[in-house]
């Protein structure tokens, strides 16, 4: 049975946080297929693996700028921000180890090539992979056609608002308008009838 879609609603102020029903795995200690952080440096502290979505949708007024992203992608090919000057961006952040980010990543895929004709680009985080040939194998058989920068480190994530976007929180997902400002923070999993509607509300929205 699929969880309810996220419908996105008028707001004032900063936000309005919408939750869908599900679970929430902490992977703080012995993990299972959902929260093994197999690809975390020894010591590091596991991130929350959540396979339930939240989302903050955020008023034009209270948006921040997102940061500027470049670096390379998993072929160690060179993702530039001027590709995606002018579109909505959706940003995934996703690890090969997480049970959560192989549960979306059909519907992303899906949602990405559906999407692209109304100026919607797709962009992805790989984190906590330090080899890349997990991350690429994950790309293959989920059939993402969207770029993934690589960052086993998780040092682009700390560039953005934790409020937003937190680092130790796997998947996550955020939408930026065309104007480069931060519009949907989701932490969770999300399907392409959850993703589908907030996506569709940023792209309307003139530039």
């Amino acid at each position: 049975m699929r969880r309810p879609a996220l419908r996105p609603a008028a707001l004032a102020g900063v936000g309005l946080v919408v939750a869908a029903a599900g679970c929430v795995f902490a992977a703080t200690g012995g993990a299972g297929a959902e929260g093994d952080a197999r690809g975390a440096s020894a010591g590091q502290a596991r991130p929350a693996v959540r396979a339930a979505a939240a989302a903050t949708v955020l008023d034009p007024g209270a948006r921040p700028i997102a940061p500027a992203l470049a670096g390379d992608d998993l072929d160690g090919k060179p993702v530039e921000p001027a590709e995606f000057r002018g579109q909505v961006v959706v940003l995934n952040v996703w690890g090969s180890w997480c049970g959560p980010c192989r549960a979306e990543a059909d519907d992303l895929a899906r949602l990405s090539g559906r999407t692209r004709p109304e100026g919607v680009r797709f962009l992805g985080i790989n984190t906590r992979d330090r080899d890349r040939t997990a991350a690429q194998a994950f790309v293959r058989a989920h059939g993402l056609g969207f770029p993934s920068l690589h960052d086993p480190d998780g040092e682009l994530l700390l560039r953005f608002p934790p409020a937003l976007l937190n680092p130790q929180t796997i998947p996550s997902t955020l939408v930026i308008d065309r104007r480069g400002r931060i519009a949907v923070s989701i932490g969770g999993a999300v399907t392409d009838e959850e993703l589908g509607p907030l996506v569709a509300r940023v792209a309307e929205e003139g530039s």
